[in-house]
């Protein structure tokens, strides 16, 4: 018995130290969802110690040391994530994750091997199919400081098109499904792949400028973007000083405004849209600009925006027309005749040029996806 016991001691006393930093790096821990450490792109708040989100596209990055993560979170509906680990977040996700209403751990990562670790999770649907909560993280391991955010920045104010709606595959004749909504899938992320940057969303289903679709709702965008969740009336104002300020803003609305065969009056709608544009302009600056994308929806539909825009009063406001023919409507369209994956990569090619005239960026010879 003592020969055992003397055997056990020396077994750990020759244990080198690095062995026992190492067992103690790979110990489980609770992580505070707003560690300073965990960077956030988007709009999001903090809410009896969760961190909430709303919009669609924002998206967390953990960078760590470590073998697992897991994710402690809940929605009030449900919620969709696209998740990358040890990868870019490239068009194709390396795990998708649905959030129901109970509260779930959600393994994101497991069986890492030695060194450090990223992980990135997206939220792919809008605010209107669900806000997450995230409650906390598990790690197996030690929190590092995220990687600082990428040096360009893309905001993109939009609707269904640009919360990905339909994207993933679908029929044009399938009715809306959470499963099928892909943010990553639309215009505003294939741009910022192009163009290496990060995004920010705000975009609802439904949404325009003077009046909804069918006439629903009593907000439009232009009651929507002050807000830091979308669907959520009485929340905290979004503070536009303290974010970072985006280097190009593009503004696609106006499908919904033309919906059902009806359309407002050209002088409510570059009133509202001036309303727009003042807020944007108000939040980054005159020298931040800003791309109108007037919609294939109706052949007015551009010439409305165009005067809008030529109404606004603003500099470095610029405009573009989507005609009926950018895709086409069979198989580059998704449910509820919206732009599948294929037909939003066209509109992205249509879009980037006057992205890059606007920002001074160059255009590069590779692949949009």
């Amino acid at each position: 018995m003592k020969r055992n016991i003397l055997l056990i001691l020396l077994a750990a006393v020759l244990v080198s130290p690095a062995a026992w930093a190492r067992a103690a790096r790979y110990e489980t821990v609770k992580l505070d969802p707003a560690s300073p450490e965990i960077l956030y792109t988007g709009r999001t708040m903090v809410q009896d110690g969760a961190v909430v989100c709303n919009w669609s596209g924002v998206y967390a990055q953990l960078k760590f040391e470590g073998s697992a993560l897991k994710i402690n979170c809940r929605t009030d509906r449900k919620v969709m994530l696209n998740v990358w680990v040890d990868n870019p977040m490239g068009a194709e996700a390396d795990l998708v994750v649905t959030v129901g209403q109970k509260d779930s751990s959600i393994v994101l990562a497991s069986g890492l091997g030695k060194g450090e670790h990223k992980v990135f999770i997206q939220k792919r649907s809008e605010g209107g199919q669900g806000t997450l909560f995230i409650n906390s993280y598990e790690l197996t391991g030690k929190l590092l400081p995220a990687d600082p955010g990428k040096e360009r920045l893309i905001e993109v104010i939009g609707d269904s098109y640009t919360c990905g709606y339909g994207t993933e595959p679908s029929h044009k004749n399938d009715p809306f499904k959470v499963e099928t909504e892909n943010c990553n899938y639309a215009y505003g992320c294939i741009i910022a792949r192009y163009f290496d940057a990060d995004y920010r969303l705000v975009s609802h289903s439904g949404i325009g400028v003077a009046r909804n679709f069918n006439d629903g709702g009593k907000y439009t965008m232009v009651d929507l973007y002050s807000r830091t969740l979308d669907t959520e009336e009485d929340c905290p104002a979004w503070d536009h000083q303290s974010a970072r300020k985006p280097d190009v803003v593009i503004i696609y609305l106006g499908t919904n405004d033309f919906s059902r065969g009806k359309a407002p009056t050209l002088s409510n709608f570059c009133k509202k849209y001036k309303s727009l544009i003042d807020q944007v302009k108000s939040a980054y600056g005159e020298s931040v600009p800003v791309v109108c994308v007037g919609s294939r929806i109706d052949e007015m539909a551009g010439t409305y925006v165009k005067e809008a825009v030529e109404r606004c009063g603003h500099s470095n406001v610029s405009w573009m027309q989507f005609n009926a023919t950018i895709h086409n409507n069979e198989d580059e369209l998704g449910a509820s005749n919206h732009p599948n994956y294929r037909g939003q990569k066209k509109k992205a090619m249509a879009l980037i040029p006057y992205v890059a005239t606007a920002t001074g960026w160059q255009l590069e010879d590779k692949p949009v996806r």
